[in-house]
């Protein structure tokens, strides 16, 4: 790389983080505004709302607002250029608008890697803790308040349940059934079930086992029992932004659990998963787009090509927000709708550079 590069990447990453610095400011006292009255309860000290709830809420959004950030700063930055007349000696000198893009795309991608590792890793480790303290101190206490639930715990194996109560960790009317080709095996059923900690495993109260076997019948009664099934009380705590609390790894085991289960809400945390694989491509790709927009120098100075700027951002939450909506409804697959405003602002890139005077 030459001192140009060098001087074009320095300019460009400051201003990416000092945007993203200025805007967790700004949604820093925002929050701070709009929780401050949760915040008045005794157990909570200062230190503690910094350290469970603060110093996890900022690697959150500074992650999931790069690609917007980025965007805004290589429009930033490339209209000073132009403005100061840079970029018109850089291609006055023989170098072309590819060229000068090499910098601008470097410093992408060394962002988009950290923002991957940050949003695939940490940042769900520390939501994990965030959402806990707002779960115990800003949120009103979660009820599981559904009826007649119907869960696939395991291949031929289903399990029901008339109620659930997440404080005692009690069901009430279980039933769970073997289905082989659509025979019935077994078939347990019991007055109540009752998550025991110590043990890992669910206490059955009042129980009663049917066997069917060549025709026949057998009945088995009991008082208590204690079984390994596969369900945990976590399955019936809230699902408030859950997929943010889950690595890549993580989500990958919990889709497959839904898939297994037959959930509806599959496509939630399908989303979620590919999107955090897109974010490198997507800062890239907007950054170019950035550049592009604010290379021209123009009377009216930046604030032109930075109205321009915005204009493209929420064009591009808009496109975002549609294939969303399309997939979350069955309309098109996941991972389809997340790279879907990739493709096309990719097109409008590639577009918008050979329009570019060379």
């Amino acid at each position: 790389m030459k001192i140009l590069d060098w001087y074009i990447l320095k300019r460009f990453l400051v201003t990416y983080l000092f945007t993203i610095f200025v805007l967790i400011a700004v949604l820093l006292v925002i929050d701070l505004a709009e929780k401050i009255e949760d915040f008045n309860h005794p157990e909570l000290t200062a230190w503690r709302i910094i350290r469970e709830y603060y110093l996890n809420f900022i690697p959150h959004y500074a992650s999931m607002l790069s690609p917007l950030m980025i965007f805004i700063g290589a429009v930033f930055v490339t209209a000073k250029m132009a403005t100061h007349t840079e970029i018109v000696a850089m291609l006055s000198s023989g170098m072309s608008l590819g060229r000068i893009l090499v910098p601008y795309i470097i410093g992408s991608t060394i962002a988009g890697i950290i923002v991957f590792f940050l949003h695939g890793w940490i940042v769900p480790n520390a939501n994990k803790v965030r959402h806990n303290f707002e779960d115990n101190y800003v949120r009103d206490k979660f009820y599981f308040n559904e009826r007649n639930v119907h869960l696939k715990i395991a291949p031929q194996i289903y399990a029901y349940l008339e109620s659930y109560d997440n404080i005692s960790h009690s069901g009430f009317r279980f039933t769970m059934e073997r289905i082989d080709k659509l025979n019935l095996i077994t078939k347990l059923e019991s007055n109540r079930i009752t998550w025991n900690e110590k043990a890992k495993k669910w206490t059955m109260e009042d129980y009663r086992l049917l066997n069917f076997k060549n025709g026949k019948q057998t009945i088995t009664y009991g008082k208590k029992l204690d079984t390994l099934i596969s369900m945990r009380p976590k399955d019936f705590e809230s699902k408030h932004k859950y997929q943010e609390r889950l690595t890549i790894s993580e989500l990958d085991e919990y889709i497959a659990q839904l898939k297994q289960r037959g959930a509806e809400n599959v496509p939630t945390y399908e989303l979620e998963k590919y999107q955090r694989i897109a974010y490198p491509f997507t800062m890239v790709i907007l950054t170019v787009i950035g550049v592009i927009v604010a290379a021209r120098k123009t009377r009216g100075g930046t604030g032109f090509q930075i109205a321009i700027g915005f204009i493209l951002a929420f064009v591009y939450i808009f496109f975002v927000v549609i294939s969303q909506t399309f997939a979350q409804q069955g309309g098109i697959p996941p991972y389809l709708a997340v790279w879907i405003p990739n493709v096309i602002f990719c097109g409008v890139g590639y577009w918008m550079f050979r329009q570019v005077p060379k």
